[in-house]
């Protein structure tokens, strides 16, 4: 079958082909889309940890590469083999902003178990596939996205700043993960190690979760600046090497967002009897985590791992946004922005200042 040409303007899009290789510029035409899927104009995208990974290096990904998975969009087309409507069962129509899962499972895939999609085979993700052909536009650092057939969508009010909305579906749909992960948070003491958007939305999500107490711990002190604001009770800045001194109180439950071996062996010795630790962090290669058997067996203690997130995640997490984006600082933890001309100034920055998130601006309202 042929592919007609849409009525749109060709777009741009940031091609990442390497560690210390500059940004390719590609201008595309866009075709048609195909049964069930939605032609979205990208708003905003911010800078992930894992973004900034791939770019450094310590993370590989295809060798040419639309990244960007935090994503905001307004519908420009919808398919008419779309249902119409998003995962909370709302009407969906051109003009609306919506953002949307990470990934798409292609149809007859199955998960490895019902709560675990996000590791069905032959996923497919934005931001993570290659960009070769006239396939291009399936990341966030591109003019538009074309979201695949079974892509959870969700639509938003214009309300919620793009800076925030950009990040749901990433950062704050896979705090919500871990939180699932931990289990009742209610009257528990909880320790965060880990201060960037991931630690810092975690605080705010233990503490109206009903923590009785929470920690932060980080090396980096601008981002430690950021907890009393998320509500932390204690806050340890930790040096950038040598021997973590344990400074805070025993804890029922530990997230780890730093991937880091020492901090999570720390994070392992700070867990009472009974207590869970959640790794998220680890997304790379790195050295093992050294841990002593005997203290998991005779302390009870749990370790709990995810990756990415799930539906229900990505819905209670936009629901979280809705509700605190507000009370918590959130927009302010964008702390610089670029166009998307300037994406190597982006990366540069990122690299080289740590701020929580860097924002792309995308496309111009």
């Amino acid at each position: 079958m042929i592919r007609e040409l849409s009525v749109f303007p060709p777009g741009k899009a940031a091609v990442f082909n390497g560690t210390g290789k500059p940004f390719q510029f590609l201008s595309k035409e866009l075709l048609s889309i195909q049964p069930g899927e939605i032609l979205v104009r990208v708003l905003y995208t911010t800078i992930c940890g894992s973004d900034i990974h791939t770019y450094c290096g310590r993370r590989q990904e295809p060798p040419q590469v639309v990244l960007g998975h935090e994503i905001v969009g307004e519908i420009l087309e919808i398919n008419s083999a779309h249902s119409g409507m998003d995962m909370r069962s709302n009407p969906i129509a051109i003009g609306d902003r919506v953002i949307w899962s990470i990934f798409s499972v292609p149809p007859g895939n199955m998960a490895p178990r019902e709560d675990m999609p996000q590791k069905s085979s032959n996923l497919f993700k934005y931001g993570h596939a290659l960009a070769v052909g006239d396939d291009i536009f399936n990341g966030g650092l591109a003019e538009y996205c074309i979201l695949r057939k079974d892509t959870a969508l969700i639509k938003i009010s214009r309300r919620l700043p793009l800076k925030v909305a950009a990040t749901i579906s990433c950062a704050h749909a896979t705090v919500m993960g871990s939180i699932r992960v931990a289990g009742d948070i209610s009257g528990k003491k909880v320790m965060v190690f880990g201060a960037g958007l991931l630690g810092l939305t975690c605080l705010a999500m233990c503490r109206e979760a009903g923590a009785a107490w929470t920690g932060l711990m980080d090396q980096v002190q601008s981002r430690l600046d950021w907890g009393e604001k998320f509500s932390a009770d204690g806050i340890f800045h930790v040096p950038d090497s040598g021997a973590i001194t344990m400074s805070w109180p025993e804890v029922d439950i530990v997230f780890d967002m730093t991937g880091n071996p020492q901090v999570m062996k720390v994070g392992i010795d700070s867990l009472r009897t009974g207590g869970i630790a959640v790794w998220i962090g680890a997304v790379y290669p790195e050295k093992p985590v050294q841990i002593d058997g005997q203290q998991i067996v005779r302390k009870l203690l749990q370790i709990r791992g995810l990756h990415n997130y799930n539906y229900d995640d990505l819905f209670h997490a936009t629901i979280f946004i809705e509700n605190y984006y507000m009370k918590y600082p959130y927009e302010e933890l964008i702390e610089k922005e670029f166009e998307l001309d300037e994406i190597e100034k982006a990366f540069v920055y990122a690299c080289d200042h740590k701020p929580v998130r860097v924002g792309i601006k995308v496309t111009q309202e």
